[in-house]
């Protein structure tokens, strides 16, 4: 991966070169972006560049030694952690046993998000990707060896948000005092989900969202479509290349098909609906049912800006707007604050394993009572 791979961010990618020229290099930096972002390819841009043996100006050659190692993902000097899941082969589950699925995986996309990651490793029911403790402790010996080819070694830690307590203050100890040739980057979306600890110990590299027309013409590029859909889609994503991505290769819109049903049986009190809803909601995997809920975040913030006569600050794909724009005609800004308020502790209690059938329907008997109690008004 190259900063010149990378669509736009000129500015936070000559920053990041700067840094290896001017040899100011922290040694532990977060990466944060927007969800699906390019965080993760920056981080592979920015080691390949650091680890390049023949730098073209502000970025790697792309043909030496080392960026060809970089380009599969198998230098001797690159560490990769990531969430790990249990599975009928793998029972005490570490990086290193899945180092070529993540291979195959980040040189399908660098732009990945964790559920993708699960699909990918064929999670099934609430399997949730996390760091053992024991892995985080064995990095230790991993980085005390002196690096093999490049002046440094580098840990990539890909969302770190999936740290529990235990090996987040593992991973700290490592933070604190690492050796003077190890470099930790850290590439998350929600840095809030990290402990204060951690923070505090990293340098913070914000990474900005990537400009529309930037994401829009890499989709052209990437998918071959035309640019007014690649223009559709980036506008849609606010920042998600993920997300735009798999949009600009398939028309499948089964989740805003799924959450305009759902509010059909709002709208209607349709109470056996919401029952098989419930249960349909029941058996999807935990990644996709938080899913939903972003996205139904999503879609209420599109009508709250169509209520408020900002319609020009709608992002969502052209077969959505007609469905956005008849559904805010029923609402009102209380109820969208209501209805936005009460999907948000549902995600939270989901994130604390609650029975997700039981939350889904109690969301959605609350739906009809703020829907309809509004209607009264």
């Amino acid at each position: 991966m190259l900063f010149k791979d990378i669509p736009g961010l000129f500015d936070i990618k000559k920053t990041l070169s700067a840094a290896v020229q001017n040899q100011h290099i922290a040694h532990a930096q977060l990466f944060h972006g927007s969800y699906g972002g390019p965080q993760l390819a920056l981080a592979l841009a920015f080691t390949t560049y650091l680890f390049c043996t023949n730098r073209q100006g502000d970025d790697a050659c792309g043909e030496c030694a080392s960026c060809q190692k970089m380009k599969r993902a198998v230098h001797p000097d690159l560490v990769f952690l990531f969430p790990t899941i249990v599975t009928k082969k793998v029972k005490e589950p570490e990086s290193d046993l899945f180092l070529p699925e993540w291979r195959n995986f980040i040189a399908d996309s660098p732009y990945r998000t964790l559920p993708e990651w699960l699909v990918y490793l064929g999670a099934e029911g609430n399997k949730q990707g996390n760091f053992p403790v024991e892995e985080t402790r064995k990095l230790i010996p991993k980085i005390s060896l002196k690096p093999f080819e490049a002046p440094f070694k580098v840990v990539i830690l890909w969302n770190p948000e999936s740290l529990n307590a235990s090996s987040g203050n593992a991973l700290l100890k490592t933070l604190e005092e690492p050796p003077s040739t190890t470099l930790f980057l850290l590439v998350c979306s929600d840095p809030q989900k990290l402990l204060a600890t951690i923070l505090s110990r990293t340098q913070r590299v914000k990474i900005p969202m990537v400009e529309e027309h930037a994401i829009a013409d890499f989709l052209v590029e990437q998918s071959s479509i035309d640019s007014e859909k690649a223009l559709q889609l980036a506008q849609s994503a606010e920042g998600n290349i993920s997300w735009a991505l798999e949009k600009s290769k398939t028309e499948n819109l089964s989740t805003s098909t799924w959450f305009a049903e759902w509010m059909r049986a709002i709208y209607s009190k349709n109470l056996s609906k919401l029952v098989i809803l419930a249960d349909q909601f029941d058996g999807f995997a935990k990644e996709d049912q938080k899913g939903l809920l972003e996205y139904s975040l999503h879609v209420l913030r599109q009508c709250l800006y169509q209520i408020s006569g900002a319609p020009q600050l709608i992002k969502s794909l052209e077969k959505e707007k007609k469905f956005i724009d008849n559904f805010s005609k029923t609402l009102s800004q209380e109820k969208i604050e209501k209805m936005s308020s009460k999907v948000s502790d549902v995600h939270y209690h989901l994130e604390r394993n609650a029975r997700a059938k039981m939350v889904h329907l109690d969301l959605s008997l609350q739906f009809v009572r703020i829907y309809h109690a509004q209607q009264k008004a």
